[in-house]
């Protein structure tokens, strides 16, 4: 089921870098397919245990049968009070994949993927309200000019956003082949995929909150991680990784260094790992063209 679901990225990499203690309790945040689950599930012993996180419901057909495996069917971004509602007070370590499960990309009717024409759905837990065609059909202009702006880096958003208005006040916008038909004047020719990946990823973020997640998890695991505790997050875009990056490096999100007057030593809580950032080998990305984007970084708490 796996590799029909999801492969997992950096794999061997990021499993090494949480240094499993075999009677550890472990959480894998963006559980998905479970690759990353039932490897860190075949380094511990009976006495370990893993929470896996996943906000989509989809991904309980890959949830193990094992008494070691705890399934939270919601945000990573409620970390802290689930692993107190399961009885552990701290953790030894936290993995987080924070890509697009190829499952969601794949299937047509979730709206991820401009390959499809479907619904401009995009959430990854269906329980929410909001939605892509939300987003686009009821935002003020201002508000779609940022979020393409700040989440898809795109530079021409403003001219972007005009055909958007324009054209749903004609016809609300509802598909993935309407909305193509709308913002067409706006795509470079020989650069569409790329520049369309760039739009999708900006109503993604939006829709499902990915960024203030994430924030809210990287805060969080500082709190719950022990001493000597690994946080492992691998990521695939540069917001996503500024957020990691700057938090592993100074202890917040914004990457503002905190020194201790007397004699000017940085004052943070994690010592990093890996100092260069961990990528896919050639070989990876023969199998897996997805990783081409993958940046794994290493933190233990100090």
């Amino acid at each position: 089921m796996e590799t029909v679901y999801h492969v997992p990225v950096l794999l061997e990499e990021s499993i090494s870098g949480l240094n499993i203690q075999s009677e550890g309790v472990y959480m894998d945040l963006t559980f998905g397919g479970g690759g990353h689950s039932r490897e860190i599930l075949r380094r511990m012993d009976a006495k370990g245990c893993l929470l896996g996180f996943d906000q989509d419901e989809d991904a309980l057909v890959n949830v193990p049968d094992d008494d070691r495996f705890i399934w939270v069917n919601h945000n990573f971004k409620y970390l802290h009070n689930f692993m107190r509602y399961y009885g552990h007070e701290e953790v030894d370590g936290i993995l987080a994949d924070l890509g697009v499960s190829s499952h969601e990309f794949d299937e047509a009717d979730r709206g991820f993927s401009f390959r499809f024409d479907a619904e401009l759905d995009m959430r990854m837990n269906r329980r929410k309200s909001l939605t892509a065609a939300i987003v686009l059909n009821t935002y003020e202009a201002d508000q779609l000019i940022a979020i393409f702006r700040n989440y898809g880096e795109v530079e021409n958003a403003r001219r972007l956003v005009d055909f958007i208005i324009r054209a749903r006040e004609v016809n609300p916008i509802h598909t993935s082949d309407e909305f193509y038909q709308v913002i067409s004047p706006c795509i470079p020719r020989l650069k569409e995929k790329k520049y369309l990946a760039k739009v999708y990823q900006a109503l993604r973020i939006e829709v499902n909150g990915e960024l203030d997640a994430l924030k809210e998890m990287m805060i969080q695991s500082m709190k719950v991680l022990k001493p000597g505790g690994r946080l492992v997050v691998i990521t695939y875009h540069s917001l996503e990784d500024r957020i990691v990056k700057n938090f592993m490096k100074s202890g917040n999100v914004e990457g503002k260094v905190d020194k201790d007057l007397l004699y000017g030593h940085i004052n943070h809580n994690f010592e990093l790992i890996n100092r260069k950032v961990i990528v896919s080998s050639e070989e990876e990305l023969e199998r897996n063209p997805r990783a081409r984007s993958a940046k794994l970084r290493i933190a233990e708490k100090k």
